[in-house]
């Protein structure tokens, strides 16, 4: 029928596949930036998967750690015991992030929506435990992605995520992201106003909600639904002295941006801001087993542990310890090769500096609007016309386009719609391990480049 959706046929799977529109391959080895699948086709990861693998995959020592931990203990339930695994793993982590957090502690999970889903429940623990009961409301950000569950959701603004669940959902005031290549104000000044001007709206909810709001929820670095986008200098550090002015907790969500992949150990250092609560994943176990974690300012800490004296939540897999020796092993790994130093694209000559440069090539493309990013984490916008930003009408899915094109020249990417208004606004994401070489970065970018091209002329 005229409009009816085509599905394939399914009789093939038992999954209940992310998608029934496209046929996907079989992975079944990686080995440094590469995938290959089962017809033996060979895959550079330029996404990192989604921003996930950070080390690179088939690192041998990481596999070597979760089986013996395996064999010595695979799992407890937190009620009843905890781990020398978890303690030593939660103290390393606390040092990896940094002064801030001394004397913190760390809650594991599964993977980064469940992170976030305790993030916003320990701040609203906390405002209860303080004598705060009327804060109940969660800020967070326009074209902001936080995770899957639904109270992830609920402070989540991607739309195409979102829209079906929002009967279910309770809404959340929302504020502008600094986006400076569509910014909302006056950007002339190398975007420092503009920046303070964002910030001000984040001072204005909270003002306007009379003492209700318990935190505020951000990326520091935005990730795949807006892409990659950098604030500018001075907005994260007044947002968090509005929130410490205003008693409101800071939760920085980490999830893609942190554990090195925009070339220090959380995205935050770049501009020395010290949430409260700062979420991690991905990254965190750079994918070789599902893990997440809350890392929490000992202001936070001593809150609970002098209060009820516990933390009101948990899940089963909490702190699994196969999961956690896959983590530390992971976080050894990135001190031992130097990983955070390679990710950092202001050294001259470091792997994240060559991507900056190589991909700068990219500007020279028609439908090319924007490159834009920090690190190991990047983002190519495209539109249809450069001088007036237009984006491409939806049903194009450009980005779709160029990242099929890419894929058949043997490359990944990670295509995402809606970066201008939820709807419109096309733009891939580009994450790739730190173990990429200069001359793997080279040929993606003539592969892109070609891609790009392939896709524009497609009618």
């Amino acid at each position: 029928m005229p409009g009816q959706a085509v599905f394939q046929d399914r009789t093939d799977s038992a999954l209940l596949r992310r998608s029934f529109r496209k046929s996907l391959p079989s992975a079944v080895r990686g080995d440094g930036a590469y995938l290959w699948d089962a017809n033996g086709k060979q895959y550079l990861d330029f996404s990192g998967s989604a921003a996930v693998n950070f080390i690179g995959h088939g690192v041998n020592e990481i596999v070597t750690a979760m089986t013996d931990q395996a064999r010595g203990l695979e799992f407890i339930h937190g009620s009843q015991f905890t781990t020398p695994i978890a303690e030593q793993y939660a103290s390393e982590l606390l040092q990896f992030a940094g002064d801030n957090f001394r004397e913190g502690a760390v809650y594991f999970c599964s993977g980064g929506s469940e992170a976030v889903e305790a993030a916003l429940k320990l701040a609203r623990q906390y405002q209860v435990e303080i004598g705060e009961r009327q804060r109940t409301q969660i800020v967070s950000r326009d074209q902001s992605y936080h995770g899957a569950t639904l109270g992830a959701v609920a402070v989540s603004r991607n739309k195409r995520r979102r829209e079906i669940y929002r009967p279910m959902l309770r809404e959340f005031a929302t504020v502008s992201t600094p986006y400076c290549y569509r910014c909302a104000y006056d950007c002339t000044d190398g975007c420092f106003n503009c920046g303070q001007e964002y910030a001000a709206e984040v001072e204005q909810v909270i003002a306007d909600s009379e003492d209700t709001v318990a935190a505020v929820i951000l990326e520091p670095v935005s990730g795949a639904t807006l892409g990659a986008v950098v604030p500018p200098k001075g907005y994260l550090e007044k947002v968090a002295e509005i929130c410490r002015r205003k008693e409101v907790l800071l939760i920085a969500d980490e999830v893609m941006s942190g554990m090195g992949r925009t070339g220090r150990n959380f995205a935050v250092d770049h501009w020395s801001v010290t949430p409260d609560i700062l979420v991690a994943a991905k990254g965190l176990s750079s994918g070789y087993a599902p893990l997440g974690a809350l890392i929490i300012s000992k202001k936070v800490v001593d809150v609970i542990a002098s209060g009820s004296g516990s933390f009101i939540h948990g899940f089963t897999y909490s702190s699994h310890p196969i999961s956690l020796a896959a983590g530390r092993a992971v976080l050894n790994h990135i001190a031992q090769h130097s990983l955070v130093e390679t990710a950092n694209s202001e050294t001259d000559g470091s792997i994240a500096y060559t991507l900056r440069e190589n991909l700068g090539r990219l500007l020279d493309l028609n439908a090319i609007g924007d490159v834009r990013g920090i690190g190991l984490l990047w983002a190519v916008e495209f539109v249809a016309n450069r001088a007036s930003k237009a984006p491409f009408p939806t049903e194009t899915n450009f980005c779709g386009r160029v990242a099929q094109a890419a894929i058949a020249r043997g490359l990944l990417v990670y295509p995402v719609q809606g970066c201008v208004d939820g709807d419109l606004g096309d733009h891939i994401l580009i994450a790739p391990p730190a173990v990429i070489s200069k001359e793997q970065i080279s040929w993606v970018v003539e592969q892109l480049v070609a891609a790009v091209e392939e896709a524009s002329v497609r009618p």
